[in-house]
């Protein structure tokens, strides 16, 4: 017996229902994920940077009486409740993104697993911001849950690509040959995104925007820190810059180029806002800026990894 036909009426009346190969619903909403992903690391950050941390001081509940922030509460209590609320709505959509694919699990295992993934995640991440908010807004907790929401804008990203057919077995059309160096570079390039990451939460440890005023801090030197920090970041322009001129100079068109040119676009932009906030005295409007633009790096440097793997080498 089928797993279908061993499935009620109804639940086999629904799955009827659903797509049979990946549509426009089901590449809607793997965009909607990514989008959401980086939505909540701007929101993340605007807790932290309002001060707002522990605008719910308690979890789950936002106050030991009120699953809801209340008035009282003021502006703190809105921007913190109104960021718990956002990973429920992603949550909505990793669910959703599993219903549509529930046909072609087997046949699109990658999209299927890679739903399962982030949904998984969520709940993680849920717990962990909880983990936050009892420990005061620890620094190397608030660093966790901040890299998790990175490591979601990689998985979203990916699913992006294979739901497009961008990349992956099931490819709706061949990617242009680009040189064989491309790909080890590319790859590169992501893992030290990775690691200015890594290193970035460091530097946001030991600097003045702890979420709250009686938050503490690592305690570790901010300005050695973000020399450190600044050492892979010059590594991925190096690489982006790389990028650029071989798909310049070797005319290489399609998906990889505009990969290329938005690495080195995301890079620069990145470069511009972390040096805007370090020769300014790290106003918060920048620091968020700079947030949103670690986000949008992971993703680029994702994206040109993925490429870069699946395109035929010259």
């Amino acid at each position: 017996m089928s797993t279908a036909s061993r499935l009620p009426k109804s639940i086999q009346q629904l799955t009827a229902k659903l797509p049979t190969e990946v549509n426009s619903t089901v590449r809607r909403l793997a965009m909607l994920s990514l989008i959401g992903q980086v939505v909540l690391v701007v929101t993340g950050g605007a807790v932290r940077l309002t001060s707002s941390g522990l605008g719910c001081p308690t979890w789950p509940r936002c106050t030991s009486g009120s699953l809801v922030n209340t008035p009282e509460m003021g502006i703190h209590g809105f921007i913190e409740f109104g960021n718990r609320m956002l990973t429920f709505a992603l949550a909505a959509v990793a669910v959703l993104m599993l219903v549509y694919l529930w046909n072609l699990r087997k046949e699109r295992r990658d999209l299927f697993l890679l739903a399962v993934g982030l949904l998984a995640s969520i709940p993680a991440q849920a717990i962990i911001g909880g983990i936050t908010v009892l420990s005061n807004l620890n620094p190397w907790v608030v660093g966790l849950h901040f890299l998790v929401s990175m490591a979601l804008v990689v998985f979203s990203t990916l699913l992006v690509n294979r739901a497009y057919g961008r990349t992956g077995r099931f490819m709706e059309r061949p990617l242009a040959p680009i040189p064989g160096a491309m790909s080890p570079v590319m790859t590169a390039v992501a893992f030290f995104s990775a690691v200015a990451v890594c290193l970035g939460v460091v530097v946001t440890g030991a600097g003045p925007h702890a979420g709250d005023a009686n938050a503490p801090r690592n305690d570790l030197d901010w300005d050695l820190f973000s020399h450190i920090h600044a050492v892979p970041a010059y590594l991925i322009t190096a690489g982006a810059v790389f990028a650029v001129y071989f798909v310049l100079r070797k005319g290489i068109i399609g998906p990889f180029r505009a990969a290329a040119l938005l690495l080195l676009a995301v890079t620069v932009l990145q470069a511009v806002i972390g040096f805007a906030q370090y020769y300014n005295g790290i106003p918060a409007l920048l620091v968020g800026a700079h947030m949103l633009g670690a986000a949008l790096l992971m993703s680029a440097a994702t994206n040109a990894a993925d490429v870069a793997r699946f395109s035929p080498k010259l």
